[in-house]
C-alpha cells in the first residue's frame, strides 16, 4: 500500500460517512474522485469561510442556518465535502482525504490573506492542512478539534492488524498529521473552541492547539454541551465568539 493512512481498517474504523443529496454541488475534482461541495457568495470582495464538518456529518447538514450566520458576519462560505461523504465520489481514505484539501481550496481561486478555514472534531484534520498548504490565511477556527490524530487513531486500529509496527504508524502520521508543526506555522490568527464536557474528544486536545498555536490566538471552552451539542446548547455566545473573531481579522 503506497500511503499507510489509506489502509481499509483505518478506513472502516475511524470514518462514518453517509450519503445526502442537494442542488447544484459545487463540483471539485481530485485524484480519483469528485468532491461535491456547496458554495455561497454574498460578495466576490469578502473574505470566505472553508467549511470542514466532523464525522457522520455531511455538508447538507449545515446549508441553511450555518451559511446565513456565516453571511450576516460579512463573509462568503464554502462547506468542503470529503470524498465518500454525501454526493462525492471515491472512499473515506484518510491519505487521499488530507490530499483533496489543496485543490479543495484552489477551486476557489481566491488569495489566501481571504480565507478562513474552519474545522469541526474530524473536520480539524482538514483545516490544520488547509493552514499548513495556506500560511497566510486569515484566519483558522478549531471547535471539538483533534490535536493528536495518532492517539485517535489508536482507539479504534491495532498496529498489528495494519501489518506494520507501531513505529511504522506512529512515522505515517508524523509525516501527513503533525499538528502541532502545522498549527505552529500558521502565521494568521487562531480560534480554538472546546466544551469542558467533551466525552469524545478531551478538552486537552483544544487546549493542546492553542498552546501550539504562535500567532494570534483565543480559547474559548464552554461550560455547557458536550461534543456533539456544543454549538446548540451555546449557541448565543458561540456565534458570537466566532464573529468577533472574523470581525477582529478586518
Amino acid at each position: 500500500m503506497d500511503n499507510l493512512l489509506d489502509h481499509p481498517l483505518i478506513e472502516q474504523r475511524y470514518f462514518f460517512p453517509r450519503k445526502g443529496f442537494f442542488a447544484d454541488p459545487f463540483w471539485v475534482d481530485v485524484d480519483g474522485a469528485r468532491l461535491a461541495c456547496s458554495y455561497h457568495e454574498i460578495n466576490s470582495g469578502a473574505k470566505t469561510l472553508v467549511h470542514f464538518h466532523g464525522n457522520g456529518e455531511i455538508v447538507d447538514d449545515w446549508r441553511g442556518d450555518f451559511v446565513t450566520l456565516i453571511h450576516q458576519m460579512g463573509c462568503n462560505c464554502l462547506l468542503a465535502e470529503l470524498r465518500g461523504y454525501g454526493q462525492s465520489s471515491g472512499r473515506a481514505q484518510l491519505g487521499k482525504m488530507i490530499s483533496d484539501v489543496r485543490p479543495t481550496i484552489e477551486a476557489l481561486k481566491c488569495s489566501p490573506k481571504d480565507l478562513i478555514f474552519f474545522g469541526r472534531s474530524v473536520g480539524s484534520i482538514f483545516a490544520l492542512e488547509a493552514a499548513a498548504c495556506f500560511p497566510e490565511a486569515a484566519g483558522l477556527v478549531l471547535e471539538s478539534a483533534v490535536a493528536d490524530v495518532l492517539e485517535r487513531l489508536l482507539l479504534r486500529v491495532h498496529p498489528d492488524e495494519l501489518n506494520v509496527d507501531l513505529s511504522d504508524l506512529q512515522t505515517a502520521v508524523e509525516q501527513q498529521l503533525n499538528h502541532q508543526q502545522k498549527i505552529a506555522s500558521f502565521k494568521g490568527d487562531v480560534l480554538v473552541m472546546h466544551t469542558v464536557n467533551d466525552g469524545l474528544i478531551d478538552v486537552s486536545h483544544g487546549q493542546r492547539l492553542y498552546d501550539w498555536a504562535t500567532a494570534g490566538k483565543t480559547i474559548k471552552l464552554f461550560d455547557r454541551g458536550d461534543h456533539n451539542s456544543i454549538m446548540m446548547l451555546n449557541a448565543r455566545e458561540y456565534f458570537a465568539c466566532l464573529q468577533d473573531f472574523i470581525q477582529s481579522l478586518d
